[in-house]
């Protein structure tokens, strides 16, 4: 009896995940390994983050994702290194493993375009973590205003700005305005949350670029109506303890999240293959690195082209990246051909708040409720598990009915390295040393899903139809 041929598989989020599921029937033992233990639904990561879903809802068990696949095993283990001469990965506890076949889909993570040190004071939305980060920070604003004297000091505490109009910037920022003005009224006594500003920076000439013009002009229009500042051809050149300067005007806020780009995860240095300005592995038309057919790149961490344009960082893209990759190995176990990645478009979704939200899907270019309405099917339609889609759709239906919260908890959260937070008290800004009361950011191998549904007490991923 041979031995069958082995699929090492890092990273689990859209591009692992369907990779690993796409070889069940293959004569080939996976590894799936990931230094998380489960599957992180991104596109819904900023619903987290405003206290609409707790991480729970949003998370799934790889385990349990895959527990009917005989062939699959999955590894919590973070990879450090790549040898492809050798065909083995190591790992941070110094063990390894050897390889016939390579899938890397280790995702990106933030890009703060050469300026580090704004991290602490910008934290962008990638993980469960920084998602629990940027709830604590929104609801501690309003609960530290509440007890500050001077009206100076409230509006610099309820001033929200957030770098960066693509689909999380937009979808943020909504729901920003929308709890300000819709959820949180009648709880405070001494402020008055509809007062909030949340004003939402974008350096381009108008909001969710990758849109189609006029689908860009009504996002704006409904985020206005919300009550956002919406600010275009505008850059951040500083970022300081008080707020952002933004072209020549300084912007006085306690509190600034970043969605203004990302970068490639580091790992895919390690293939020494060719990369593009942003990290990312030039990739075959196959998906395989050059000179190494073995290996593929995936997701959010590969430049990949189709048919001459680039394949969009989606979650749809991985998705697709992911079952062709599967095919491409049982291709090679049955003696045929390889053939090239086709990408297929299926649109793209972003959701502004409550029966607001732009669509250019289906061929059909929507805005609105209807819009609205497709943004929930498609995101209920591909969570991971009958579970947590009736849990999100009850909770959805709760909340646009009532136009309550139900996650409004702050707790004490995993902060990234130096991250400042703000505290209540006369209306400074407290700002923690490096490190206190927390342990060092952890350095991932991949982005995709790394989170951790147990960081956080009430813990049981516009997009892309599906998106990054």
């Amino acid at each position: 009896m041979t031995e069958q041929s082995r699929v090492v598989i890092i990273g689990g989020g859209f591009g692992g995940l369907y990779a690993a599921q796409a070889l069940r029937r293959a004569a080939v033992d996976v590894i799936l390994v990931d230094r998380r233990n489960f599957h992180l639904f991104q596109p819904l990561l900023y619903q987290v983050a405003t206290a609409s879903l707790s991480p729970g809802d949003i998370a799934s068990p790889l385990r349990g994702i895959l527990r009917h696949q005989k062939n699959a095993r999955v590894w919590l283990a973070e990879a450090v290194s790549i040898d492809t001469a050798g065909r083995t990965v190591a790992f941070r506890d110094g063990s390894s493993v050897r390889y016939d076949y390579l899938v890397l889909a280790t995702g990106a993570t933030h890009a703060y375009f050469g300026h580090p040190d704004w991290e602490p004071r910008a934290p962008g939305l990638k993980t469960i973590e920084d998602a629990l980060e940027m709830r604590r920070r929104f609801l501690n604003a309003f609960e530290a205003a509440e007890r500050v004297g001077d009206s100076e000091g409230r509006t610099r505490l309820t001033t929200f700005v957030i770098v960066g109009a693509g689909p999380t910037g937009v979808e943020l920022a909504g729901a920003m305005a929308e709890i300000s003005r819709l959820s949180l009224p009648r709880e405070f006594r001494d402020i008055d949350t509809s007062c909030a500003r949340v004003l939402l920076l974008e350096g381009g000439p108008r909001v969710l670029p990758a849109f189609p013009p006029e689908l860009s002009e009504k996002a704006r229009t409904q985020l206005e109506e919300l009550g956002v500042e919406v600010r275009v051809n505008t850059f951040v050149t500083q970022i300081g303890p008080d707020g952002v300067l933004a072209g020549n005007e300084t912007i006085q806020a306690s509190n600034v999240f970043w969605a203004a780009g990302v970068e490639a995860s580091p790992l895919g240095r390690q293939l020494g293959a060719p990369l593009d300005r942003a990290g990312r592995v030039l990739i075959e038309s196959d998906c395989s690195i050059p000179g190494h057919p073995e290996v593929f790149v995936i997701g959010d961490l590969a430049h990949a082209v189709s048919d001459g344009e680039n394949v969009p960082g989606v979650a749809q893209g991985a998705m697709q990246m992911g079952r062709h990759v599967a095919r491409m190995i049982r291709n090679d176990l049955a003696g045929r051909e390889r053939v090239p990645f086709h990408y297929v478009d299926k649109g793209s979704l972003a959701t502004i708040g409550r029966a607001r939200a732009v669509a250019d899907a289906f061929g059909l270019k929507l805005s609105g409720l209807v819009a609205w309405v497709t943004w929930a099917f498609v995101h209920i339609l591909y969570l991971i598990g009958f579970e947590n889609r009736l849990l999100v759709m009850l909770q959805w239906a709760a909340a646009y009915f009532t136009r309550r919260r139900g996650v409004r908890l702050i707790t004490e959260s995993w902060h990234p390295r130096g991250q400042e937070s703000v505290v209540a008290g006369d209306g400074a800004v407290s700002r923690a040393a490096p490190g206190a009361g927390a342990g060092p950011r952890p350095t991932s191998s991949h982005t995709e899903a790394e989170a951790d549904v147990e960081t956080d007490a009430d813990a049981s991923a516009g997009s892309q139809v599906a998106r990054e």
